[in-house]
């Protein structure tokens, strides 16, 4: 699963070659730092694919900006702000903060040093891999659940919605430092994080489509079309990564889901609903 996609993202753009995201209104253009994460890793999956210099100098100027706009928060943790107000299940107040920021913008670092060899980049991987770590209240994008099973939250909101897409991205991040580090640490937090899917993908089950997350409200927010496609994508690869069973036995349910004519108008149906009552 690559981003090759993302690298032909038509702009805006700043002065740098920096991608920027037109919200119009009153938000207009705006840095975003996942837009900026996958908009690198797009270049960089096309560089690997062609050797063309022109898209490892793309990647190599918005690892550099994602390196700068690294801030050291309250907390002494290293996290990516984002300087507008997003409406979500709350709305999400300037400044806030993802776990999806960060693990895809760990992903980015952790490719910026292989290629450069800049201690820098290694410095602000170890930052970033730290807050994947801790808890909300300890300055990092963690939630812990009642069983005590971790979870990377996409958003960071009082009560946790569990975003499964942003989540499992997210654990890549983590996935990618380990093959990095080689360190029995990191790969015991991405166990960790992989046991917390898996014993909750049911939960995202809706018995004819998944779910996008586990918010709060009477009714669960469906995928669309694009995230249901995504989450089977998502867990071949988990599959692939981890062997374990679950994953290939909830893609090729979710698949069988897709193929359904009637699973997907009713899907439809259940997400117009939703959006209607909520947002």
């Amino acid at each position: 699963m690559t981003f090759e996609d993302k690298a032909r993202y038509p702009g805006p753009f700043d002065d740098n070659g920096i991608p920027l995201l037109d919200y119009h209104g009153t938000i207009g253009k705006q840095y975003y730092s996942v837009a900026i994460s996958q908009y690198a890793l797009g270049n960089y999956n096309v560089h690997r694919k062609t050797g063309q210099e022109i898209y490892l100098d793309r990647f190599l100027k918005n690892a550099e900006w994602l390196l700068k706009n690294l801030i050291k928060t309250d907390h002494g943790t290293y996290l990516w702000p984002t300087f507008f107000e997003f409406e979500y299940f709350r709305t999400l107040k300037s400044p806030w903060f993802s776990g999806l920021a960060q693990g895809q913008g760990l992903s980015v670092l952790v490719r910026a040093f292989v290629e450069t060899g800049s201690n820098e980049y290694r410095t602000a991987a170890e930052h970033v891999y730290e807050s994947l770590t801790l808890p909300i209240e300890s300055g990092g994008v963690v939630y812990v659940d009642n069983d005590g099973s971790p979870w990377i939250e996409e958003y960071v909101i009082e009560p946790p919605t569990h975003i499964l897409n942003g989540f499992i991205w997210a654990l890549w991040g983590i996935y990618d430092y380990y093959l990095l580090t080689k360190e029995d640490s990191v790969l015991a937090w991405f166990e960790a994080y992989k046991d917390t899917i898996c014993k909750n993908l049911s939960r995202y089950d809706s018995s004819f489509w998944s779910y996008y997350e586990l918010s709060p409200q009477a009714i669960k927010s469906p995928a669309s079309l694009f995230y249901h496609r995504l989450h089977i994508v998502q867990l071949r690869v988990m599959h692939t990564i981890t062997g374990d069973r679950e994953f290939r036995e909830y893609a090729e349910k979710w698949t069988r889901y897709q193929e359904r004519a009637l699973y997907r108008h009713l899907a439809f149906l259940y997400k117009l609903g939703f959006k209607i009552v909520y947002y």
